[in-house]
């Protein structure tokens, strides 16, 4: 889902975050595959937005997961797009809040929330995926 932004200085805090996100996802996707049986690899995808998902595999079992929904998940409040009901106008468009708590008073990150986060988000796929 594409996220839209209430005003300008919240499109400036996600573009602090997603990257720093996009480091510490990754980093945890790296801990839990090798933690676990499942092989991991990663395409890259145009549709709906331009990215990366993370495939899986173990036995007869193939699980594929888009990063960036996952850097949403740690970057943004209660990041739930399957809850979200879609306009007819703009069905790719998803509404999110930033997670304010993740930028200290000088507009740095707080790498330990994120971090705490990120692990969070990637565990709770491991944590998903049949045995």
């Amino acid at each position: 889902m594409k996220p839209t932004f209430k005003n300008r200085l919240a499109w400036e805090q996600a573009q602090v975050l997603m990257q720093p996100a996009m480091l510490r996802v990754i980093d945890n996707i790296r801990k839990e595959i090798e933690a676990s049986n499942w092989k991991g690899t990663y395409k890259e995808v145009t549709e709906p937005i331009p990215g990366y998902h993370l495939c899986l595999s173990h036995a007869n079992y193939q699980v594929e997961v888009d990063v960036w929904e996952l850097c949403y998940k740690v970057c943004f409040l209660e990041y739930e797009p399957i809850q979200h009901i879609f306009s007819q106008q703009d069905e790719a468009a998803y509404p999110v809040e930033i997670d304010t708590r993740l930028i200290d008073d000088w507009g740095e990150v707080d790498w330990q929330l994120l971090e705490s986060k990120a692990q969070q988000s990637v565990r709770k796929v491991f944590s998903t995926l049949p045995e």
